[in-house]
């Protein structure tokens, strides 16, 4: 049943996945039968109560522990929301004013951009839509702590070279909800693939880390100069893992098809140095969801699609324990 906010959508809606925006049809391949109805971006899937929900690349924002409700009102609605907690982000492509009329009856929630490097909101984050005008469907707990999984910084517009650089802002930022891993910091070794022209290198540079950007262009004149960065020309491809027995992140944002990346990243993890790595997978015409899902199983491994990327995937990893 494709439901688009008129129809009973059943009582075992179980998790809900908002898709990135534009990117439905590829959340709707990734999902396939699992999604029993759609509202908008917001795709709906049944009968996923007794195990952890699948983990959906494209999807901006998990619902979990969907609930539906009917309700009188949009007071009754902000009552019955504030009940459960006090955070709450709407999406509600039908039935925007009235979605609307309720959001400004509950608490505010801050929508200031993030500050890079700085604690990500710890308050629970719940998300509601209106399948009608009398009927609320609502989540107390989602995967992303920012409404709708929008990760948007204050930006720089003076030190990086390219835009580039917001989606390694936003990669490092995954990482570390991810996994709870650190940032990059001073003494730690860097990998910078496909760098120029340094939108990357500027990020692992900034933050202290002893960078090697590889590319057959050169560095930006301002990231060249950094101290702690050196410019090796050359082909990411033709590097050698054996030169680099310690990285403590591999990160590549270099333009190739995703099964050449996969190869490439499947050598550098078989040397055993490796101990972190962001890359993006960018995909050239149809999205190439065989490879996507082989990134996705390597152990270790998440892929995402961040608020940054384009037709894009993120694949995070960190080398699991021993």
């Amino acid at each position: 049943m494709r439901d688009q906010g008129d129809q009973s959508l059943g009582t075992d809606v179980k998790t809900a996945y908002l898709a990135a925006e534009g990117f439905e049809a590829q959340l709707r391949e990734e999902l396939g039968p699992r999604v029993t109805a759609e509202h908008g971006r917001l795709f709906l899937a049944e009968g996923e109560g007794l195990a952890p929900p699948f983990h959906a690349a494209w999807a901006a924002n998990t619902w979990f522990d969907v609930q539906e409700t009917a309700i009188e009102s949009i007071g009754d609605a902000a009552a019955k929301l504030k009940a459960i907690q006090r955070n709450w982000a709407a999406y509600a492509p039908l039935h925007h004013r009235r979605a609307k009329l309720i959001v400004e009856k509950l608490p505010h929630v801050s929508a200031k951009p993030l500050s890079f490097g700085a604690p990500l909101p710890s308050s629970p984050l719940g998300s509601f839509t209106l399948l009608a005008p009398d009927r609320l469907l609502y989540a107390a707990r989602c995967s992303s702590p920012l409404p709708h999984g929008e990760f948007v910084f204050h930006e720089d517009r003076e030190g990086p070279p390219s835009r580039a650089y917001l989606k390694l802002w936003e990669g490092l930022t995954r990482h570390r909800l991810e996994f709870g891993s650190e940032l990059p910091k001073v003494g730690d070794i860097c990998l910078d693939l496909g760098s120029s022209p340094g939108g990357w290198t500027w990020v692992l540079g900034s933050l202290g880390a002893d960078v090697t950007a590889i590319d057959k262009a050169p560095l930006a004149p301002n990231v060249a100069a950094m101290p702690n960065v050196r410019w090796r020309q050359g082909s990411a491809f033709a590097l050698e893992p054996k030169e680099f027995p310690r990285v403590d992140w591999l990160c590549s944002d270099v333009i190739c098809y995703p099964a050449r990346l996969l190869k490439l990243v499947q050598r550098w993890l078989e040397s055993g140095g490796v101990a972190n790595a962001v890359c993006t997978l960018k995909f050239q015409g149809e999205t190439d969801f065989e490879t996507a899902r082989a990134f996705a199983a390597i152990p270790g491994s998440r892929l995402v699609h961040l608020h940054h990327n384009k037709h894009e995937l993120t694949w995070l990893w960190r080398r699991p324990a021993a």
